[in-house]
Parts: structure tokens; C-alpha cells; sequence
């Protein structure tokens, strides 16, 4: 066993740099479909609740499907090329137009016609995603040598996300509204935000290392998981990571959990802003409350995990973040000004909830290539991906399902279709009890992840 010190751990600054400029990307694909696209389905194209549920779940079920099969093949071509740049660059530049297609209906279709568009649209959006996002979650894990490390690589890249989520949040319906709104101003949207997404990716691959900057730590002979032919092979391997890694098992399903809240969180925002609030605009000033304090914190939540630990100081943030999402409760009797206040708390525990769990992934590819000689980081990442993205789609599939079962009305055009009151009690128990009732289920699996700097540095023996 060793340990190592941070000159062990120093990486290059464009690595640093370049892997923090691809939040942008994620941030943006994660967070503009999971705010807009159920919002854009009821109340631009007509599509009814229940069948737009079906519109972001499908998806989302082809992700579960390709992204382990992509992490295998980008873990086969790191061991031919020692990199994972070219994944990176083919999804950087399939992404933009796929993108902008999801938001670019033609305007003869409607309704049933209009959701099948979507839905092809979104899953060829979703595969080019994948070509990037996985080797991307994988990268730490090759580049970061210590446990440390890891979380001084993702405080940058996790303030990129906040800043690129707080941008395409605020941002995104700004940029619909400028562009007159509806089908043209949803257009506009997507080609913009398209391309800076696409930016994001680019430099994300601009600044990743031509060969890994460091290996495992104490293995001098890690080989690569072999290369799977077909896709059910992927899928095996990925299975086979689940149930041979606990830490891996618990980290998954918190994080997936918690990724079911924030879609929940996100696709309900825009029906709070309109239907509770009484403004469409407010969309706007609630993702400011909620990711602004997350730009703040960054510092104290790294300096957080030093002192305590990866998993408390996670375990905190999740308490605080489903406190703050239950107190929003009360919007239904009492909509006013009040929310931002709450919002802004729990994007102080937003901004945790964001670093640590993906400053742990790489911790628990490392210990796994440690003990067992085989580097599965692109495995472990495909399924992470795959559990991530699920999670932030499935969240507004949540939020639809209940408002199709209240009794919500979609529209076509501008004027605000009036709501039944049980809708209007499911917008905001969509917003506040659904998600804090996720995020306090997230901490049972939580618990049962054991790997602390001491076994990850490898100064103590990884636990049954």
C-alpha cells in the first residue's frame, strides 16, 4: 500500500480547464429538455400529459440500452489509443443539429404527428449525448490519481455545471420569448443553445489528454476490459459491475434517486412559474435562485468534503435540499415571492449534491482496478450515464403522470388554459413533496457506501 502526496496528484492546467468546459455541454442537455421539453409537448404541441410522458421516457429507455454498450467500447479504444478523444469529438459534433431538430416540429404536425417527431428527434439527440457523456464521466478516474484529487478536478467542472445550468435554465426560455415564442421561438432555442452546447463538448475534447495523464495508482499491470462484439455484451459487463461492486450498487441508486428529484424539480418549475405563480417569466428568476447560491458555496462544499468526508458531507446537503423542496409545500394555499427563499436553500444543498457524488465515481473505478487488475472506468461510466440520464428524464415523466392524472389541460395556443384544481395541487406537490420524498430515499442506499480516503489511497483494505 501507498499514499500519495499532491505533487503525486498535480494535473495540467488545459486538462483542468478542458474538463470543466464540458459541464457546458452536459449541463445544457441535462437541464433545457428536462425544463422545457414536457412544457413544449402540452402547451405548444398539443400533445395530452399522458402520451408526452410516454415522449420523455422513450428516450431515456434507449439510453439505459446504449450507454453501457458506448462505455465498453470507448474502455477498448483507451487501451488501442490510450484516449478517449475520439468518442468526445463524435458526439461533440453530432449533437448540435440533433438538438435543434428535437425543437424544430414542422408545423404541419400536431398531436400524435407531432410526439413521434419528438421522440425520433430525441433519441438520435440522446446517442450522440452518450458518444460524449460517457468517456467523459470516465476521464477522472484515468486523470485524477488520489482521492483528493478527484475533488479538486470536479470542484471546477461541477461550478462549469452550475453556471451552464443557471445559463440554459434562465437562458433557454429567454432566448424562446426574444424569438417571438411557440414553434418559432422553441426553433430559435434549440439551434442557439445547440451550438453552445456543442462548444462545451469541443472543449471538453480540446483539453483531454492525448494519453491518461495518470494510471491506477498502485497497479502497474491494469489491462482493459475486453472489448464487447455486441451490445448485449455491454450490457453484461455493466450487470456484472452492479453486482460485483457494493459501493458502486449504493452510489448509483442515491444518485439516481436524487437524479429523479431534480427532473422532478425541473420539469415541474415551468408549470409552478405559469399556472401558480402566474407568470411564465418566473421560470427565469426561480433557476437563478436555485443554481446562483450553487456558484457561491463551491469552495466551502470542497473545503467540506476535506473535513468530513465525501459521504457526510453528501448525507448533508441531500437532508438540507428535501427540507428546503418540502417547505414548498405551502405555494398551493400561499403562491408568492416567499419561494425564492427556499429554492435559493436548496440550491446551496444543489451545489453538493452535484460534486460529490461525481467525485466519488472515480474513487470507486479506481479501487475497482486496484483489486481486480481491470480497468472498467467506460463500463462504470455507461451505466452511471445511463442511471443519470433516466433519472433527469423519468423525474418530468413523474411530473406528467401526475398531471394527467389531476386532470391538467394541454393547449396549442397562447391563451393559458384554465386548470382544475386537483392540477393545480399536483403542479406543486410535483415541485416540492415529490422531490424531497426522493431525495430522503436516496440517503437508504447512501448508507451503505463504505469506500473513505483511507481505502481509496489505498492506506487501508477496501470493506466487504
Amino acid at each position: 500500500m501507498r499514499a500519495m502526496n499532491d505533487r503525486d496528484a498535480a494535473i495540467p492546467r488545459r486538462t483542468v480547464a478542458g474538463y470543466a468546459l464540458g459541464s457546458v455541454g452536459t449541463g445544457g442537455f441535462g437541464t433545457l429538455p428536462g425544463l422545457v421539453l414536457a412544457y413544449y409537448l402540452t402547451d405548444t404541441l398539443g400533445v395530452a400529459a399522458a402520451a408526452a410522458s410516454l415522449v420523455v421516457t422513450v428516450p431515456k429507455i434507449w439510453d439505459v440500452l446504449i450507454d453501457p454498450f458506448v462505455g465498453a467500447r470507448s474502455d477498448a479504444s483507451a487501451a488501442r489509443r490510450g484516449s478517449r478523444r475520439p468518442f468526445l469529438l463524435a458526439g461533440a459534433l453530432a449533437l448540435p443539429p440533433l438538438f435543434a431538430a428535437v425543437f424544430a416540429t414542422p408545423r404541419a404536425l400536431e398531436g400524435p404527428w407531432a410526439a413521434a417527431w419528438v421522440v425520433v428527434a430525441f433519441v438520435a439527440a440522446a446517442t450522440a449525448f452518450s458518444l460524449f457523456q460517457v468517456p467523459y464521466i470516465a476521464l477522472p478516474a484515468e486523470i485524477a490519481p488520489t482521492y483528493a484529487a478527484r475533488t479538486r478536478l470536479l470542484a471546477p467542472r461541477v461550478a462549469v455545471l452550475a453556471v451552464a445550468i443557471l445559463a440554459f435554465g434562465a437562458g433557454g426560455p429567454l432566448v424562446r420569448d426574444a424569438a417571438g415564442g411557440g414553434r418559432v421561438g422553441y426553433a430559435v432555442m434549440g439551434v442557439v443553445c445547440g451550438a453552445v452546447i456543442g462548444l462545451g463538448m469541443l472543449g471538453a475534447w480540446w483539453g483531454a489528454p492525448r494519453r491518461a495523464v495518470v494510471a491506477s495508482p498502485t497497479v502497474d499491470d491494469v489491462v482493459v476490459a475486453p472489448r464487447p462484439h455486441e451490445r448485449g455484451d455491454a450490457l453484461r459487463a455493466g450487470l456484472a459491475a452492479l453486482r460485483e461492486l457494493p459501493a458502486f450498487r449504493a452510489l448509483l441508486a442515491a444518485f439516481v434517486l436524487q437524479a429523479l428529484a431534480t427532473g422532478a424539480m425541473l420539469g415541474a418549475a415551468q408549470y409552478v412559474a405559469t399556472y401558480t405563480l402566474g407568470s411564465e417569466d418566473a421560470v427565469t428568476y426561480l433557476f437563478v435562485a436555485l443554481v446562483a447560491p450553487a456558484l457561491l458555496v463551491m469552495p466551502l462544499a470542497t473545503r467540506l468534503a476535506r473535513r468530513v468526508g465525501k459521504r457526510r458531507a453528501l448525507v448533508g446537503a441531500s437532508v438540507l435540499f428535501a427540507a428546503s423542496a418540502l417547505s414548498l409545500i405551502f405555494l398551493r394555499a400561499a403562491p408568492g415571492g416567499w419561494v425564492y427563499v427556499p429554492v435559493a436553500v436548496a440550491g446551496v444543498a444543489y451545489a453538493g449534491m452535484q460534486l460529490y457524488p461525481l467525485a466519488m465515481l472515480p474513487d470507486v473505478a479506481s479501487v475497482d482496478a486496484r483489486t481486480r487488475g481491470v480497468d472498467r472506468a467506460g463500463v462504470l461510466g455507461g451505466v452511471w450515464t445511463a442511471g443519470e440520464t433516466a433519472g433527469l428524464a423519468l423525474g418530468p415523466t413523474l411530473v406528467l403522470a401526475l398531471l394527467a392524472a389531476t386532470g391538467f389541460v394541454s393547449r396549442t395556443g397562447d391563451e393559458i388554459a384554465a386548470q382544475p384544481a386537483p392540477a393545480l395541487t399536483g403542479i406543486v406537490v410535483a415541485f416540492s413533496l415529490l422531490p424531497a420524498a426522493l431525495v430522503a430515499l436516496s440517503l437508504v442506499p447512501l448508507s451503505r457506501y463504505r469506500l473513505t480516503a483511507e481505502v481509496v489511497d489505498d492506506r487501508l483494505e477496501v470493506p466487504a
